[in-house]
């Protein structure tokens, strides 16, 4: 328990092209391999793909799209563990913050970062809200939210396990900005190496009395709910991952009446990039609307299930499953920003750019950053049961929505799946996802609403030939891993190329 502080539907998938190139007009990001800020090169650059070399040796689990190099993933390569201190700051040169707080927060809003976790909120306005709210009796706490309560997601323990200290960077950056004493990292329970690198991340900037906020280690319940803002607040109080509906947001008043800036761990290792080298160097990746790399996890089925892919160029979802998925042409669907994401057809997504505000524009979210194609041949009607049971029960259990009618939609949607419904419980079944949105005093039903019916919308020839004929004739497949199913749980992901979308 955290104390009071001390001191100071599914519509159709219509996307607009992406915005500004990423690597810029004519420059590509460099390694961030020394203390200066990085020079563009002259050289065009256009969607390279390749393997991310991190100092010169290839991992098999973390990848780059769009540059040779990467940026929040740059440096000593995984097999090396977490980089330490002193690399870390003789690579990228030590963290110096303007004098006034009002000139840093200028910064922060320059540089344009948004939420990476799901909400997709400017950090900035979380800032300048906690900093506002801000009293004698309410003072300002940064939580670093590396709960990343997705199964498959792997971006925020991969960034925690290899660059703890760029995400404690960013950390002391918002922190400073929002006046700050305190900061916690909130890290899910049972992930002994993300604990062990904090730890020694934190015991090194002890040892040289670094100043800055005092930082607490907290290990989040392992539960899918427990990462939501609002769960945090209540875990950090002592009440267990309770998520509501909030009227006032945490950033406002949060763990026990304080201003609380709740900010994913990408979204805050973005911070501490982007302060040290400026806005324009910033803006040079990503979009005009979405500035900075982004990080996906590939997982369905995917030629490496669970990796860590950096788009710092402008790149189409298209070229990422084809530059590291294993496909060369469209799957029949994939599942989008986590398992209470959204299914869109594969046709539709593949030449679509990885461009945060376009997704929204379209009705939909990257979230947390997966993207899960459904495998040839596979039964996604399957693979949906399995993921709507699983989060059925992870609910808080603290309304009827979701201790009754999670379950009933389980039951209702693997009766489909199974083939034992008719059409008479298709139309309940999409009645009741309906009425689930907006019924619980979270937003848990809301998200497994969005997953049943895009896969209702998206999977309909499926959905046809299991009411007429009792299955489509696919199999299970695919890496959509569930906590405690000892695997996958629908069978692994394949090594191979996948060439069609038709079954």
């Amino acid at each position: 328990m955290i104390g009071p502080g001390h001191g100071d539907g599914a519509p159709a998938l219509r996307l607009v092209p992406g915005g500004r190139s990423g690597p810029g007009e004519g420059t590509s990001p460099q390694r961030l391999c020394s203390g200066s800020r990085p020079e563009p090169s002259t050289s065009s650059a256009g969607p390279v793909s390749t393997q991310l070399a991190l100092a010169g040796t290839r991992s098999p689990s973390l990848a780059t799209l769009g540059a040779p190099w990467g940026r929040l993933l740059a440096g000593p390569a995984p097999h090396h563990g977490a980089e330490d201190l002193q690399a870390h700051e003789q690579r990228l040169g030590p963290m110096r913050l303007p004098a006034s707080r009002d000139e840093l927060m200028e910064v922060v809003a320059a540089v344009g970062v948004v939420g990476r976790g799901g909400g997709e909120f400017p950090l900035s306005s979380k800032l300048r809200t906690a900093a506002a709210a801000a009293g004698v009796a309410a003072v300002p706490l940064v939580v670093v939210n590396g709960s990343e309560g997705e199964p498959a997601s792997r971006k925020d323990r991969t960034l925690l396990e290899h660059r703890p200290h760029l995400v404690l960077d960013g950390a002391e950056v918002a922190a400073a900005a929002a006046g700050a004493p305190d900061v916690v990292v909130y890290v899910h329970a049972g992930r002994p190496a993300v604990v062990t690198a904090l730890r020694r991340a934190l015991d090194e900037r002890a040892a040289i009395r670094r100043p800055g906020p005092q930082v607490q280690l907290v290990e989040a319940p392992d539960r899918y709910v427990a990462g939501e803002s609002s769960a945090v607040v209540a875990v950090l109080e002592g009440r267990g991952p309770l998520p509501s509906r909030r009227q006032v947001p945490v950033a406002a008043a949060g763990v026990g009446g304080r201003p609380t800036v709740v900010s994913n761990v990408e979204s805050l290792a973005h911070l501490a990039l982007a302060v040290r080298f400026g806005a324009d160097w910033f803006a040079e990746a990503g979009t005009a609307g979405a500035p900075g790399s982004t990080l996906l996890t590939l997982a369905g089925g995917v030629a490496v299930p669970g990796l860590v892919v950096e788009v710092v160029g402008r790149a189409t979802f298209g070229e990422v499953l084809d530059g590291h998925g294993g496909w060369d042409r469209p799957p029949s669907a994939v599942l989008v920003g986590g398992y209470e994401g959204r299914w869109v057809d594969g046709a539709a997504l593949w030449p679509a750019p990885v461009d945060r505000p376009a997704l929204r524009a379209a009705g939909m979210a990257l979230g947390c950053g997966l993207v899960a194609p459904l495998p040839p041949g596979t039964c996604g009607l399957a693979v949906t049961a399995r993921l709507v049971r699983y989060l059925a029960g992870e609910s808080a259990g603290q309304c009827g929505p979701c201790v009754y009618g999670l379950p009933a939609l389980a039951d209702a949607f693997g009766a489909v799946a199974a083939g034992r419904a008719g059409r008479g419980e298709l139309r309940r079944l999409a009645r009741a996802a309906v009425s689930a949105r907006g019924s619980g005093d979270c937003g848990h039903p809301d998200g497994v609403a969005d997953l049943i019916e895009t896969a209702l919308h998206v999977l309909a020839d499926d959905v046809h030939a299991h009411i007429r004929r009792g299955t489509c004739g696919g199999r299970s497949g695919g890496w959509f891993p569930i906590p405690g199913d000892g695997g996958s749980g629908a069978g692994g992901g394949g090594a191979g190329r996948h060439g069609g979308s038709s079954r």
